[in-house]
């Protein structure tokens, strides 16, 4: 069974929950945020894609939560947001007051890097809703003499990435590993803004990794003037979208079974591709007044003419269903675990 088909079973029997999850919450519960702030800690750069999407959902989720509580959005950059996972698993009050915006990167980080393991334990996070479950990307920029993907596979490109952990890395040496890109990896960069400089000045080709949403959110003139060359998109399925523009799929160039079964698992992250999080422990009360509150702001006209006019787009998951497809994720076979570690790393 693949992940595409064990994830739809998990969304049927999150629907069938959902279905029975409607009792009023309790008086105590529903006065807790009467004069208080929730801070929202953003595990990535000002102006970024998941700075941009958090920063939406701050200005309206309070309507939706009794006693209507100020949002207070807070970046908390490092080590692709395991910086603020590290904070929310330790230090964050378990009251409900601080939620969390974090890389789906870092929730699939522990089973891919030894280095993460035991700083925090993404099965005991408790998960409000991801506003975003979409497809990634391989770009570059215009003046790189690489125009398609095939050419990646017989030629030297220079591809711009963030630190170990970072979406942006692990998808470049995914390509590299899985699919033959001759890709010489530059990380480092603090994140996407810094890369999309750094291709515009000719120091990198371009960049793999990078949500979709987010290169139309953050360069809309990039996509409308062509001003890049989309490579290659990566998801369980294919995006019409990016079909019509006859942008190919990875699983184009992926030969070996047990290699598609890895690369399986790290696409999975892509269901929650916008995670909204609380610490571990967190009270129910609260959980259940957050998990519905991210819910109604998802479906409210005016969350959504928002995220239109700001080009976000909005493909919601509740907090439920990221639950469990975290937990299938982390039952995954040792064997599929341990080739997409050597999958997302530098070859030897």
């Amino acid at each position: 069974m693949t992940y595409l088909t064990r994830v739809k079973t998990a969304t049927l029997a999150t629907c069938a929950m959902l279905g029975v999850t409607g009792a009023s919450v309790p008086a105590q519960a529903a006065d807790f945020y009467a004069s208080k702030q929730i801070v929202f800690l953003i595990g990535g750069d000002a102006g970024g894609g998941y700075d941009l999407y958090a920063r939406a959902l701050s200005r309206h989720m309070n309507r939706f939560i009794p006693g209507n509580p100020v949002f207070v959005p807070r970046n908390q950059p490092g080590a692709g947001s395991g910086t603020a996972a590290a904070y929310l698993a330790s230090v964050a009050p378990k009251d409900g007051t601080t939620i969390g915006a974090l890389f789906p990167g870092v929730i699939i980080g522990p089973l891919l890097e030894e280095k993460q393991q035991g700083l925090y334990d993404p099965t005991k996070f408790v998960y409000l809703g991801s506003a975003d479950s979409g497809t990634r990307v391989c770009i570059t920029y215009e003046n790189s003499k690489i125009k398609t993907f095939e050419q990646t596979q017989t030629n030297k490109v220079i591809i711009g990435a963030s630190a170990a952990g970072g979406s942006t890395r692990d998808y470049a040496y995914l390509h590299q590993n899985a699919a033959g890109g001759q890709f010489n990896v530059v990380s480092g960069y603090k994140g996407t803004v810094d890369i999309f400089l750094a291709m515009e000045r000719g120091e990198v080709d371009g960049m793999c990794g990078l949500d979709w949403s987010s290169l139309k959110s953050q360069r809309p003139s990039w996509v409308a003037e062509k001003k890049i060359n989309i490579l290659v998109q990566n998801g369980l399925e294919s995006e019409p979208e990016l079909d019509k523009m006859g942008v190919p799929t990875i699983w184009k160039f992926i030969k070996k079974d047990e290699d598609k079964r890895a690369v399986e698992m790290v696409f999975s992250q892509q269901i929650f591709g916008r995670p909204y999080i609380a610490p571990p422990g967190t009270n129910a009360d609260q959980v259940k007044l957050l998990r519905d509150a991210f819910m109604q702001t998802v479906k409210d006209p005016e969350f959504q003419a928002d995220t239109e006019k700001n080009r976000l787009d909005v493909t919601p998951s509740s907090g439920e269903r990221v639950q469990s497809v975290v937990e299938k994720l982390y039952a995954t076979p040792k064997e599929t675990i341990k080739r997409a570690k050597e999958i997302i790393s530098p070859p030897a």
